[in-house]
């Protein structure tokens, strides 16, 4: 069983990945009100080996040598990849023992200003980062970032990012109503986006709960409208949870295990993850579809969100 490396999980814009999770939960530069991982613990800029070097690679040699490859190695999980100092030096060495397969990274983009965030990641396939809000208020509102933060800091650094790096950037929007939907910030939006010029702007919405009551996603019109405000020439819509299931990576035996033990009492995210051995990220990915297909149904009390079954088991 694995620490820090998870899955391979049925990623809706990656396929069969395995993620490498290089922080613990939940190190984080911001503190968005949508994350499905829950509130960050340590909100913080500030960049260590959080989970140190050695003993990431040697979970991925034993890795490389017991399994199939993956489509991608992406660095993602519990908080935000990039305040790992040596992440770097993991992303060099997945390339250098397994060059045929791509590397992504998933971030919130908010430490690229920083020159040696940016060079550490110049060795990567594709870049996935976040940009939510450009309006400071709007910024505030749904990332609630580390003290110091600006969202004049995440665009000029994904600026600056995208100019030297040579693989592909997809950024991701995540619109939740009443936080970022207003004329203001999506007009600012609209202006950052055009300036990054990103290969691909992914629009996301909620799909379960956040970490705070209240939220609910924007509807495909919504979005749609936003598509037309924003005026860029590719983007698009994110699939829907339950096409997960048509992933090659998509296990039967972890639904039901999760199902298994939710029949029996209501647990959070975490108690699965716990109790079944599973990353949290690994446990979200199926509670996704779960929720989608009707087959869980979701509580909010004083110590978290919790899952229970829908009808007979």
């Amino acid at each position: 069983m694995y620490k820090y490396l998870f899955g391979p999980v049925p990623s809706r814009r990656l396929g069969m990945s395995l993620g490498i999770d290089l922080v613990p939960r939940k190190v984080c530069s911001l503190d968005c009100v949508y994350c499905e991982v829950g509130e960050t613990t340590k909100l913080t800029l500030e960049r260590n080996e959080y989970i140190l070097y050695d003993k990431v690679v040697a979970e991925l040699k034993h890795y490389f040598d017991n399994n199939p490859d993956p489509y991608y190695f992406t660095f993602s999980g519990s908080g935000e990849p990039t305040l790992n100092s040596r992440i770097g030096e993991v992303i060099d060495f997945v390339k250098e023992r397994k060059p045929n397969v791509k590397v992504a990274v998933l971030t919130n983009g908010t430490i690229f200003s920083n020159p040696d965030v940016r060079n550490t990641l110049l060795n990567a396939d594709l870049v996935l980062p976040s940009l939510d809000a450009v309006d400071e208020d709007a910024f505030q509102k749904i990332n609630r970032p580390a003290k110091g933060l600006t969202a004049k800091d995440c665009v000029d650094g994904l600026v600056k990012f995208i100019k030297d790096f040579k693989g592909i950037v997809w950024l991701e929007i995540f619109i939740l109503p009443g936080y970022n939907d207003s004329e203001e910030n999506l007009l600012k939006l609209k202006e950052a986006v055009h300036e990054i010029n990103p290969d691909l702007v992914q629009l996301n919405t909620l799909d379960r709960p956040g970490t705070i009551d209240g939220l609910f996603p924007a509807s495909i019109e919504e979005l749609e409208e936003v598509i037309k405000v924003i005026d860029f020439p590719n983007t698009k819509i994110i699939a829907r949870a339950p096409k997960r299931k048509e992933q090659k990576s998509y296990r039967q035996d972890a639904e039901s295990a999760i199902i298994g033990t939710i029949a029996r009492r209501p647990c959070t995210a975490q108690d699965l993850s716990d109790i079944l051995g599973m990353h949290i990220s690994e446990v979200n990915k199926y509670l996704d579809v779960l929720e989608a297909d009707g087959k869980i149904q979701v509580t909010r009390q004083e110590r978290g969100v919790f899952y229970s079954v829908v009808g007979p088991v």
